[in-house]
C-alpha cells in the first residue's frame, strides 16, 4: 500500500499542477450585456435553425439585464437629482451675480459721484460747480474791496473836506464874532455919544 501510494503521490502532484495552472490564452470574462448576450448565444445548442438557450442562463441573462437596468435608472435619478441641483445652485448664483453686478454699479456710481443736497453728481460736474462758486466768490470778494477801497477814499476825501468847511466855518465865525463885536462896540459908542450930548 505504501508502494502504490509513492507511485500515486507524485502522479496526483503532477495532475493538481497541470490543472492548478491557469490557461494564458483565456480572456477575463465579459460582463457586459452585450457579452452576457453573446456567451449565451455561443453557448447554446443548436436545433435546426434555432438556438436552443438554457432556461436557467436566460433567466440569469434576464435577472442581469434587470439588475443593470434597475442600476442606470439609479444612476439617471441621482443624476437628474445632481442636475437639478445644480440648476438650483446656477440660478442662485446667476441671481448673486445680478445682484452683485448691480451693487458694483451703485458704488461705482457712488465712487465716482458725490452726494450735494441728496443729489449724486458727477466729480467733474462737482468740481466745476466748486470752482465756479469760488471764482464768483473771489469775483465779488475782489469787487466789495474795490468798492470798499473807493468808498473808503470818498469818505476819506469828504472827511476832508468836512474838516477844511469846519476850519473856514470856525474861521467865519470868529470873523464873524470879532464884527460882532466891533459892531457892539461902535454901537456902544454911538449910544455913549448920544447919550452924553
Amino acid at each position: 500500500m505504501k508502494k502504490k501510494l509513492i507511485t500515486l503521490l507524485p502522479l496526483l502532484l503532477f495532475t493538481v499542477i497541470l490543472f492548478g495552472q491557469e490557461d494564458p490564452q483565456t480572456q477575463p470574462e465579459d460582463n457586459s450585456i452585450e457579452g452576457q448576450f453573446k456567451d449565451v448565444v455561443d453557448g447554446s445548442n443548436n436545433y435546426q435553425e434555432y438556438k436552443v438557450i438554457k432556461k436557467y442562463e436566460i433567466n440569469q441573462l434576464r435577472k442581469n439585464i434587470l439588475d443593470t437596468i434597475s442600476s442606470l435608472e439609479a444612476k439617471i435619478g441621482t443624476s437628474k437629482t445632481e442636475i437639478n441641483q445644480k440648476a438650483t445652485k446656477i440660478d442662485s448664483l446667476t441671481s448673486q451675480l445680478k445682484t452683485t453686478k448691480e451693487d458694483l454699479s451703485v458704488a461705482k456710481e457712488k465712487e465716482d459721484g458725490i452726494e450735494i443736497l441728496g443729489i449724486l453728481t458727477q466729480k467733474a460736474t462737482y468740481n466745476t460747480i466748486m470752482w465756479s462758486i469760488i471764482v464768483l466768490l473771489v469775483v465779488g470778494l475782489a469787487f466789495i474791496f474795490y468798492k470798499f477801497k473807493n468808498s473808503h477814499k470818498v469818505t476819506k476825501d469828504s472827511q476832508l473836506k468836512l474838516a477844511e468847511a469846519e476850519m473856514e466855518l470856525e474861521t467865519n465865525r470868529q470873523k464873524s464874532l470879532e464884527r460882532e463885536q466891533k459892531l457892539r462896540r461902535k454901537l456902544q459908542d454911538e449910544v455913549n455919544k448920544n447919550r452924553n450930548k
